[in-house]
């Protein structure tokens, strides 16, 4: 099945009882049962929950996975995957990553004996050097968020696989619509589906994506006992959203190369970081590894002026000044003081991410019209 096919149809079965075509919202805490421990598969919502069942049957298929879970956020997903470690274990990350992931790892769980190590990962080598008889997982962003440095997904499975060392991906910059890393060697595959796979800025939730199903009982197990989980109605958003994902994907990625690429030759701009460029250090795995580029750009200013940031972020208008990404429109960040504040000043400059930078999610609106509400903004 083609993938603009699987959007449509990835976990619709019409309903048994009224041939809905849509999945009911299943508003519902519990499930009466025929007798002790004798029910229709369902106990109680927070194990089990029919819409979300559907969900994490979609998630399963558009990310050419076995098993999919469903979580209350992006950062809850994350969580349940630390969960799987025990003190004493080490994970490896990239340099450059959400600073949401950030703050769990070392304000919530360093404090529980797990160590983490963060290397730049463009460059396998150094995640090979970075390994010990104590690392258990490695953890990996590409395009990594904000900067959109690119690490060789297969590369990496070649060095965790003979170790057996968990591999997990945060896709959500790339979405399934363009980078598969399950197919690539990954072990799990993160989404915060918030952004592309939901794509209308009307739910927070988040999926893991695993082949293994002794992993995913693991991770069932996390998800029950821990109760990070999605209400119905959000899971029904994220369905609705997962059908037009492949279209709205194409839109993105056309954008983004229109914006990346005016962006790169307006004169008071330094620098654009995005992969689709053929002189972008990671162009060429992005290219074998990713099916287009993309539409999140980041940028900085020629003068480097944060004051001069900061006056382009507050005067957009198309772009809407907001956190997250992957939404239907378009929006503008300031990662130093918004998304990556969490991440200490010196740790940000030191891998790259300047206090000027602006990052943009490319929504799909006329191209024009962005361009156009750009150069007002920029000058």
């Amino acid at each position: 099945m083609k993938a603009a096919t699987k959007y449509i149809h990835a976990g619709m079965t019409p309903d048994p009882s009224t041939g809905a075509i849509m999945i009911p919202i299943y508003q519902t805490s519990t499930y009466v049962q025929e007798a002790p421990a004798v029910n229709k598969g369902y106990e109680y919502a927070r194990s089990q929950n029919p819409t979300r069942k559907a969900l994490e049957d979609a998630y399963a298929v558009i990310e050419n996975a076995q098993y999919a879970l469903a979580f209350g956020s992006g950062v809850a997903a994350t969580d349940a995957v630390i969960k799987l470690l025990s003190p004493g274990d080490e994970v490896i990350c990239g340099n450059d990553m959400y600073g949401g992931s950030y703050r769990l790892f070392t304000k919530v769980f360093e404090k529980f004996g797990i160590k983490f190590i963060y290397v730049d990962t463009t460059n396998v080598n150094n995640i090979s050097n970075a390994v010990s008889d104590k690392t258990r997982l490695f953890w990996i962003e590409t395009p990594t968020n904000p900067l959109m440095n690119i690490t060789d997904i297969a590369a990496v499975a070649a060095i965790a696989k003979p170790k057996n060392i968990l591999l997990a991906v945060d896709n959500t910059f790339a979405s399934p619509a363009l980078q598969n890393p399950l197919d690539l060697g990954a072990d799990i595959v993160m989404h915060s589906a918030t952004k592309y796979l939901g794509g209308h800025s009307d739910v927070i939730q988040g999926a893991l994506m695993m082949n293994d199903k002794d992993l995913q009982e693991k991770l069932y197990f996390i998800q029950k006992s821990c109760g990070a989980v999605p209400g119905p109605m959000d899971c029904f958003l994220v369905l609705r959203g997962i059908k037009t994902l492949g279209i709205r994907m194409k839109a993105h990625c056309e954008n983004g190369k229109t914006i990346a690429t005016w962006l790169r030759n307006h004169p008071k701009v330094s620098k654009v970081y995005w992969p689709g460029f053929e002189d972008h250090p990671g162009y060429a795995v992005a290219k074998a590894q990713m099916k287009d580029f993309g539409g999140m750009i980041s940028f900085e200013l020629k003068n480097d002026s944060v004051d001069e940031a900061k006056r382009v972020l507050s005067s957009t208008h198309l772009f809407s000044l907001a956190e997250s990404l992957g939404g239907v429109e378009s929006l503008i960040n300031h990662p130093a003081s918004m998304t990556h504040a969490s991440i200490p000043r010196e740790e940000r400059i030191k891998n790259g991410l300047s206090d000027s930078l602006i990052r943009l999610s490319v929504g799909i609106e006329d191209a024009g019209d962005l361009v156009e509400d750009l150069q007002k903004a920029i000058g």
